[in-house]
């Protein structure tokens, strides 16, 4: 991938799109919380063990009360609605760095840590908001979807090759469900080894996302030792006639625990 600006890109939380009400990202970052020091006396160098895994993002918004009772026929919430409420459940959070195929997102279960609105002397209204990762850290992940895809029916997307053979250490995915109409829509996952040329596609194992029936947000992952082909693609099904979705994808070169 070329190098690249930092404009259009998209924010979803929740199964929220709050990329018109966003401003800046403020921080994003992961790895390890710390580490300990396992230095040993007959060593001359310091010796490090890595600890848990984190995760964090804040993030500038605008001040928008607009929700979706305001406006008949939509089902859009905007800044003030989502971020107000601050619960303490999980939210799934998705910073999407261009809306294409491939495109990396740093994607995190967190907890939302705050909402704290500033309204400066000139007048104009921002709103800090800063997440921290809960139980997986921050994943970098590549899209499976152009940024939001909407299926009228169920489809199979266009695939994502990742140049390189098959892995050998299982994936995690994302998905954020922003609308839907009609009775449910399962998202999943499939893979081939040469974009269905001669490996037909197939699901991957512990690859289906649960049946949307709504707004929603939700994170999987697969077996640790599950072999993954090198293209995916997303693939829906379901009683539906407009599914508007974003699915990312992080595929382990390495062994991954959490």
């Amino acid at each position: 991938m070329a190098k690249s600006s930092g404009l259009a890109q998209n924010f979803y939380l929740g199964g929220y799109n709050l990329s018109g009400d966003t401003g800046a990202a403020n921080e994003m970052g992961g790895g390890v919380a710390g580490t300990q020091d396992v230095t040993g006396i007959d060593k001359s160098a310091f010796e490090r063990l890595g600890l848990l895994r984190d995760g964090r993002l804040s993030w500038t918004s605008f001040f928008n009360t607009e929700k979706a009772t305001d406006i008949p026929g939509t089902t859009t919430d905007h800044s003030h609605a989502v971020l107000s409420t601050r619960p303490t459940t999980d939210r799934h959070v998705m910073w999407v760095t261009a809306a294409s195929i491939g495109a990396p997102a740093a994607c995190m279960v967190a907890k939302q840590i705050d909402y704290n609105p500033t309204r400066a002397q000139d007048g104009s209204m921002t709103i800090s908001v800063s997440s921290q990762a809960n139980a997986f850290g921050l994943e970098w992940c590549d899209m499976l979807t152009a940024g939001i895809r909407t299926d009228t029916t169920g489809t199979n997307g266009s695939s994502r090759d990742f140049g390189v053979g098959s892995t050998a250490f299982g994936l995690q995915a994302y998905l954020h469900v922003f609308a839907l109409t009609g009775t449910s829509v399962t998202v999943k996952l499939q893979e081939s080894s040469d974009n269905g040329a001669g490996d037909a596609w197939a699901d991957v194992t512990g690859g289906a996302f649960t049946a949307a029936t709504g707004i929603t947000a939700e994170r999987i992952q697969t077996s640790r030792t599950q072999t993954v082909e090198r293209y995916l693609r997303v693939v829906t099904t379901g009683t539906f006639t407009n599914a508007q979705f974003a699915v990312a994808v992080a595929r382990n070169d390495v062994s991954t625990v959490f």
